[in-house]
C-alpha cells in the first residue's frame, strides 16, 4: 500500500498578516539571505505580485526577477518589497 503525497504550496499558508509575520520572523532567525528572498517571493505571490509591484514602484517583471531563486537583488530593492508587503523589520540585541 503506497501513500499519495499532496504537493506543498507555501503560498496557501500565508493567508493572514500574522502568518506572514511569523513566517518572515522564522526565516530572518535562520539568517539565510537566499531563503529570505525566497520567502519574500512567496509572500508577494500570496498578496498579489501586481499589487506589490505597484506599491514598491518596481515593474512586475523586475519584481519577479528580483525574487527568483538564485537572484541577488540590491538591498534597496529588498527594502522596497518589504515596505510594499506591509511588513516592518526591527532590530533587537541578541
Amino acid at each position: 500500500m503506497s501513500e499519495q503525497l499532496l504537493p506543498f504550496d507555501m503560498i496557501t499558508l500565508l493567508d493572514s498578516d500574522e502568518a506572514v509575520s511569523e513566517y518572515l520572523n522564522q526565516v530572518l532567525e535562520e539568517g539565510d539571505s537566499d531563503e529570505l528572498i525566497r520567502a519574500l517571493g512567496y509572500i508577494a505571490k500570496a498578496k498579489g505580485m501586481a499589487m506589490i509591484a505597484k506599491e514598491s514602484g518596481l515593474g512586475r517583471e523586475s519584481l519577479y526577477k528580483a525574487l527568483a531563486p538564485g537572484a541577488k537583488p540590491r538591498f534597496d530593492t529588498v527594502l522596497k518589497v518589504i515596505r510594499a508587503l506591509g511588513v516592518k523589520l526591527h532590530a533587537e540585541p541578541v
